[in-house]
């Protein structure tokens, strides 16, 4: 019986690219006073819990009020556009190369907030601790990648892949991180969105108790994600080597409902409006393939837009100009994934 997402050695594979990618930026990185200085800040700026604050320009300096702001908050630290995760990244990458012992106590520093970060359940919130009490930042969330991101690192720390061989990371600190990456397996599976006993999607974010779809911003509201989070999902599933039936069931399923779901005969038209202002809509195309919406409400699995006032819309020209073009309301990523889902379903046939 195959395991439902242990890594084995073959597993680590998945990451090989990834490993030769960062090695050569390891390489060219090496000498450069810049990427060093970077480093250098990122352990200046690390929380006290561990953690780090999202949307840092690194190179151009950090923002050290509102850090200490957070530090004396205690709130702040996320996951949340490549925060943490993305910090302690370039950490290993620099100690690889330089040695710097402070650069590897950081490291581990943020892999204990990671880990203390994750839910019993396996999920990880986008901010720990919570911003507020019932804030959407508490809900797992997979929203840009945050979680999936997270279960990478876990992922290739697991396998001693570089630059993360070098760091010399205690054994029971990695089986800490072999469980936290298994448990995060079975949360995604978990959260799966399940109608009339068929897995589906995901949505954005789920609750970290119920593990139902949940509310982000007020214009993101529980709903089928398709272009964005699930391809990003799926294609983490289709990494694991030697996936369980359950893994090979929740990407069939989740294929299935977006090949279903594709906007047909339409196309995602750029014009100039009246006020002479880029902007968008929808237009009639038989030719057009490979466009799907970002949100499809609960209820129907139509298209879902909304603005800032929370309102559901069934047509992008219903909301507000500010929002319309200020968010990814449709894409093609589901094309992507199901191209690469038909040569992976036959390597993993049950």
């Amino acid at each position: 019986m195959k395991n439902k997402g242990v890594i084995t050695k073959r597993s680590c594979y998945a990451s090989f690219v990834l490993a030769l990618f960062l090695l050569c930026a390891i390489r060219s990185n090496a000498l450069n006073p810049q990427f060093i200085s970077i480093a250098d800040s990122i352990v200046k700026y690390q929380l006290d819990n561990g953690g780090w604050v999202k949307n840092q320009n690194w190179e151009n300096g950090a923002d050290a009020q509102y850090i200490s702001e957070c530090n004396q908050s205690g709130i702040g630290a996320c996951i949340d556009n490549k925060a943490t995760w993305g910090e302690m990244r370039h950490l290993a990458m620099a100690y690889s190369m330089q040695g710097k012992e402070q650069y590897r106590q950081s490291f581990i520093k943020g892999l204990k907030y990671l880990l203390s970060a994750q839910y019993s359940n396996g999920g990880w919130p986008q901010y720990f601790p919570a911003r507020t009490l019932g804030h959407y930042s508490s809900h797992i969330t997979f929203n840009d990648g945050a979680m999936v991101n997270v279960l990478r690192l876990m992922r290739d720390i697991s396998c001693g892949l570089r630059p993360f061989d070098s760091l010399i990371i205690p054994d029971t600190l990695i089986a800490s991180v072999k469980q936290a990456y298994e448990k995060g397996v079975e949360c995604i599976l978990n959260c799966q969105i399940v109608v009339d006993g068929m897995p589906t999607v995901w949505c954005q974010q789920h609750d970290s108790i119920t593990l139902l779809p949940a509310q982000g911003r007020a214009y993101e509201l529980p709903s089928f994600s398709a272009h964005g989070e699930t391809p990003d999902i799926i294609n983490f599933l289709m990494d694991i080597d030697s996936p369980s039936e359950r893994v090979v069931r929740a990407v069939d399923n989740a294929i299935r409902w977006l090949k279903e779901h594709e906007l047909k005969d339409v196309a995602l038209e750029h014009f100039v409006n009246n006020e002479g202002k880029p902007d968008i809509r929808i237009v009639h195309n038989e030719e057009a393939k490979g466009l799907w919406a970002r949100f499809y409400d609960l209820q129907n699995a139509e298209p879902l837009f909304c603005d800032r006032d929370g309102i559901p819309q069934i047509h992008i020209e219903d909301i507000g100009y500010e929002r319309r073009m200020g968010y990814s309301w449709f894409g093609n990523s589901p094309a992507k994934v199901i191209e690469r889902y038909e040569e992976w379903r036959l390597r993993n046939i049950f």
